[in-house]
């Protein structure tokens, strides 16, 4: 089997959209393996925090890339060997992520990890510009959304579920921020691919929006 020919699913869309939780829950029906993309960027930006490099130092941050050893194992994130699954899921390291994540030359470096993680039997990668730059193509590319206000809500309530304490006016406010800034920088902006499908999940529950990607997917195949 070549590269080529190694099935992948790709799923955009903006932030808090639910795109991470589906895409696992994709992978584990289909038995493929799963690509955070979105947890690159904020591995990126939790070790420039731990490094002193500011997010805005776009070659610097580019170099730095090229010493990090990332793995995900278990539904774990690590680097250099240790576990920083909740270090780089703060609202903190979130914004820091969206912000790295602007910049072309960090982009760039990211891109060979990402194709590595196309292996047999297949792919589902969730983040921003899977169908449209890192794997554009993936037979099957889903859109997946949710209204400003949706996300917010679900965001709020996923802090509150862990104790942590939320502002939901605040939340609304960063995603809104977030999406203009996705969707306007020059390097790969948050768009929706031509060939994609949108899948709006504003009155959706998660087992209905995994059922419907796995549909979608099982269409596009045959």
């Amino acid at each position: 089997m070549t590269i080529e020919s190694i099935p992948v699913i790709a799923i955009d869309g903006p932030s808090a959209s639910g795109k991470g939780t589906i895409a696992q829950l994709v992978a584990a029906e289909l038995g493929f393996n799963y690509l955070d993309s979105g947890a690159l960027y904020r591995i990126v930006a939790f070790s420039a925090l731990q490094r002193k490099i500011p997010w805005h130092e776009e070659s610097l941050l580019a170099e730095m890339i090229q010493t990090l050893k990332i793995k995900f194992l278990n539904g774990k994130v690590l680097l250099n060997d240790q576990d920083i699954s909740e270090e780089i899921r703060t609202e903190a390291i979130s914004k820091g992520a969206s912000e790295v994540a602007v910049h072309p030359k960090v982009r760039n470096a990211l891109i060979d990890l990402q194709h590595s993680f196309r292996q047999a039997p297949g792919l589902v990668a969730d983040g921003r510009d899977m169908s449209t730059v890192v794997f554009p193509d993936a037979r099957t590319k889903i859109f997946l959304t949710a209204t400003a206000e949706v996300r917010a809500k679900r965001r709020y309530n996923q802090l509150m579920s862990k104790g942590i304490y939320a502002n939901l006016d605040l939340i609304l406010q960063d995603l809104r921020q977030r999406d203009e800034r996705d969707q306007q920088r020059t390097a790969a902006p948050l768009t929706i691919s031509a060939d994609a499908k949108l899948l709006e999940t504003d009155n959706l529950s998660i087992e209905q929006a995994v059922n419907a990607v796995i549909q979608y997917n099982s269409s596009i195949q045959t």
